[in-house]
């Protein structure tokens, strides 16, 4: 009778064991638009390739976001997706979710698209992490734009205008992000811990 307890003790101990967390990325930004269909994922795919493409070395966690819950669980408008891999960003694999309080902690760059949907930040962002929350062209102010449009209701010409403000700013985050030091353990503690 000890065998058998002391075995369903071992195999309980298994299946209740954590799983080994991957370590975090020292760096982490999330891209941000309202349905996380167009924009957002957009910026996401192009830093990432920017990211592949000119340091590959540097840790970064990167992930896009809605601020709100209209298409959770879709993948990018298929307009943005064409666009997109017309200059060699795969979008296919992502899927819409919504901002949550987390993120303001977990993320050192919440970098929104739009004053719109930096406001709908905001309004849900602990006020001690406010700072995080940014405009994504404050990182490219030679284009001579503050938002990033959303192209949902006009023409493939829209999409192309996003891909050429978010490759723009894509690089003026690289350069914050290897410019400045990431934020201390104790201000990035790991999401769900």
């Amino acid at each position: 009778m000890k065998n058998v307890l002391a075995k369903v003790r071992q195999a309980a101990a298994r299946v209740i064991r954590k799983p080994e967390r991957k370590p975090l990325a020292a760096r982490r930004v999330l891209f941000v638009c309202m349905g996380n269909i167009c924009r957002s994922p957009t910026a996401e795919g192009v830093f990432r390739k920017v990211l592949e493409a000119r340091a590959p070395g540097l840790a970064v966690q990167v992930d896009s976001a809605g601020t709100h819950a209209y298409h959770v669980g879709e993948p990018p408008d298929s307009r943005a997706q064409r666009a997109a891999l017309r200059r060699g960003v795969d979008l296919s694999t992502q899927r819409a979710r919504r901002v949550t309080e987390q993120d303001f902690t977990h993320f050192e760059l919440v970098l929104a698209m739009d004053e719109l949907n930096r406001a709908a930040l905001l309004e849900i962002c602990p006020v001690e992490r406010r700072g995080r929350v940014r405009l994504l062209l404050e990182f490219a102010p030679h284009v001579g734009h503050s938002e990033v449009p959303d192209p949902y209701y006009g023409g493939s010409n829209g999409f192309e205008h996003v891909l050429d403000l978010v490759e723009e700013a894509a690089l003026g985050v690289l350069e914050h992000l290897r410019r400045t030091e990431p934020p201390a353990p104790a201000d990035s503690p790991t999401p769900g811990a």
